[in-house]
């Protein structure tokens, strides 16, 4: 029995072509596919890790840089703090290489999201290693740089987990206002405690902050020249962003009524 001539029919058959086909495919074995899902499956697993991961470092740091200032800690001097610092910057800008890498536009990430490479750079580690005489101020502007990074990540975090964009948009500009205000106190509590005599405590700093953000203005009045610095920064930001809300509440108004008429 020729077995050979047979399968070499079965082989050169229609059915045998299709059956070659269809375990082959036309790149390839078919377990080609299955590998692909399981790459995108554990890149999105990946991603999502990551930015958890960034989240959490974010809200570390943030929380200890303010225990810091309340506390008039010179955090040059707190060896703690700085490895902590260091490493979280070093993942900061593997995380900004690691969507460099991904991206289909590479320089259009890079140019839109510059921003998150210089505020990922360890300046203050740079300073401390290098035995830099820099003015108090200036080190006491510098040490908010990571903070200034760790809000921008908590942004790019709370949209990437909001699949509505524009609940997602409104919640960046909540966000955007909040973390603004909240820093810009900071820094002016840091700059102007204990030299302005009007600057009693952190809320004294943090009730200035507001009030200059909706810019209705308050009666503190900074003495020194990042205080002064950030009350120009705060109006301006406070004056691009309430708009926003106005037209977002109108907006919304405006569906619920249209939706309301079509349903009747």
């Amino acid at each position: 029995m020729n077995t050979s001539g047979t399968h070499a029919k079965e082989s050169g058959s229609p059915t045998g072509i299709a059956s070659a086909a269809k375990d082959y495919g036309p790149k390839g074995p078919a377990q080609k596919p299955d590998m692909k899902s399981r790459f995108n499956f554990i890149r999105r697993h990946f991603e999502a890790v990551t930015n958890i991961l960034v989240l959490i470092l974010s809200v570390i740091l943030i929380v200890w840089i303010s225990l810091d200032t309340f506390n008039h800690r010179n955090i040059l001097e707190n060896h703690g703090y700085m490895i902590f610092q260091f490493w979280v910057c070093l993942f900061f800008m593997l995380d900004f290489f690691i969507g460099f890498r991904k991206a289909q536009s590479k320089s259009h990430f890079f140019w839109t999201r510059i921003w998150f490479l210089l505020l990922s750079i360890p300046y203050l580690n740079i300073i401390n290693a290098l035995h830099l005489q820099l003015p108090y101020d200036v080190v006491n502007f510098v040490r908010f740089v990571p903070l200034a990074r760790g809000g921008l990540a908590i942004f790019i975090v709370m949209r990437y987990l909001n699949s509505n964009a524009i609940q997602s948009l409104f919640m960046t500009y909540i966000l955007i206002m909040a973390f603004s205000g909240y820093f810009c106190s900071l820094v002016f509590y840091q700059a102007e405690y204990r030299i302005n005599e009007q600057v009693t405590s952190y809320w004294s700093a943090l009730w200035w902050s507001a009030m200059n953000m909706t810019t209705v203005g308050c009666n503190i009045e900074p003495v020194t020249a990042i205080g002064k610095i950030v009350a120009v920064i705060l109006p301006l930001i406070g004056m691009v962003i309430l708009p926003l809300f106005t037209v977002y509440i109108t907006n919304m108004v405006t569906s619920a009524v249209n939706q309301s008429r079509q349903n009747q």
